[in-house]
């Protein structure tokens, strides 16, 4: 007797599913709980567990389609890293003149206490200014390097 693909036979339901069937659900997981998480290395185990399905496309066997798995998503992985190192690293956002507006504006201090310290009004508001390491502390125009909550770390113009 022949039955359909897909057959309750009593309790229990026979599934035949292809193997590349598999692999596909598995990198479509893979990427999901990677949109979850936010980390892109499973996205790029994810392809290779679709390198794995390409593989089960095209008639390799199991151990085949394991090892073009790994070699893509490992291959992957070590490029991205590889990529990420290669790139400087971001600054901080109290240093980065792209996130704070302030970073780079000028500031002109009429004098500084013994420890390197001021009072500035800036923007409308008193600001306490501290002068960056090294640095002789001497009045006259200045330059924003960093803000640290209400104190403004500055270099001379």
């Amino acid at each position: 007797m022949l039955l359909p693909e897909n057959v309750v036979i009593g309790t229990h339901m026979r599934i035949n599913m292809a193997e590349s069937t598999v692999w596909w659900v598995l990198a479509g997981a893979l990427i999901a709980v990677e949109l979850l998480s936010g980390t892109f290395y499973l996205l790029m185990i994810a392809i290779g567990l679709a390198a794995g399905a390409v593989a089960a496309n095209v008639g390799a066997g199991l151990s085949a389609q394991i090892v073009v798995a790994a070699v893509v998503g490992g291959g992957a992985v070590i490029a991205w890293r590889a990529y990420k190192q290669r790139r400087p690293s971001e600054p901080r956002a109290s240093t980065n003149p792209d996130v704070n507006l302030d970073v780079g504006e000028t500031v002109h201090i009429e004098a500084w206490d013994d420890q390197g310290h001021a009072s500035v009004k800036y923007r409308g508001a008193n600001w306490q200014v501290v002068i960056a390491p090294g640095i002789t502390a001497v009045p006259g125009a200045y330059t924003i390097v960093e803000v640290l909550g209400n104190r403004l770390i500055v270099r001379p113009a």
